[in-house]
């Protein structure tokens, strides 16, 4: 694979790399860190990758590999939804909704969470993966990633109920 093939096929990925690494390591630096490394580590091997079926999913493995590492690296977890928490208040007050207690409440309970349906929620709900591209890069069985995923939903909406009395209407 030369440069330019890189460049599109593989960069386009950023994005989707960068909020996963941030949601995982909920730092920007650190995130940023990580898509840097994950594209260093794919150049390296770039002779190889049209060996590989999907190169999402290696850029994600990659990915959530190299974020489980830093995060057993750390001694102190940290915390940072100020960037959302600063956006949100950035905009204008009179047309902005007040969401804060909600992200609040949201965050709490995603952090309850083991790391696996954190990543499953993260993937499925925001990165807008199927299950089967899930189940590739989680290494786990397609049933077992809609099985997680609906325990996780189900543990967050009952942290909400419960412990920010909000409301489950179903659409």
């Amino acid at each position: 694979m030369n440069l330019q093939d890189f460049n599109i096929k593989i960069y386009p990925l950023k994005d989707k790399i960068f909020r996963f690494a941030k949601r995982m390591l909920e730092q920007t630096e650190e995130a940023e860190d990580i898509v840097q490394e994950v594209f260093i580590r794919m150049w390296k091997q770039r002779e190889k990758l049209d060996e590989y079926r999907s190169l999402e999913a290696l850029a994600m493995v990659t990915t959530k590999n190299l974020c489980l590492d830093k995060l057993k690296a750390r001694k102190f977890p940290v915390e940072s939804w100020n960037g959302q928490r600063q956006f949100i208040e950035a905009i204008a007050e009179e047309i902005r909704p007040d969401y804060s207690d909600i992200i609040a409440g949201v965050k709490e309970a995603m952090s309850s969470l083991p790391e696996q349906p954190r990543m499953i929620i993260h993937l499925r709900d925001i990165e807008g993966y199927g299950f089967d591209e899930i189940a590739e890069i989680l290494g786990m069985q397609e049933n077992a990633v809609r099985v997680a995923l609906s325990r996780a939903r189900k543990h967050i909406r009952e942290i909400l109920i419960t412990n920010r009395s909000y409301e489950y209407q179903r659409n």
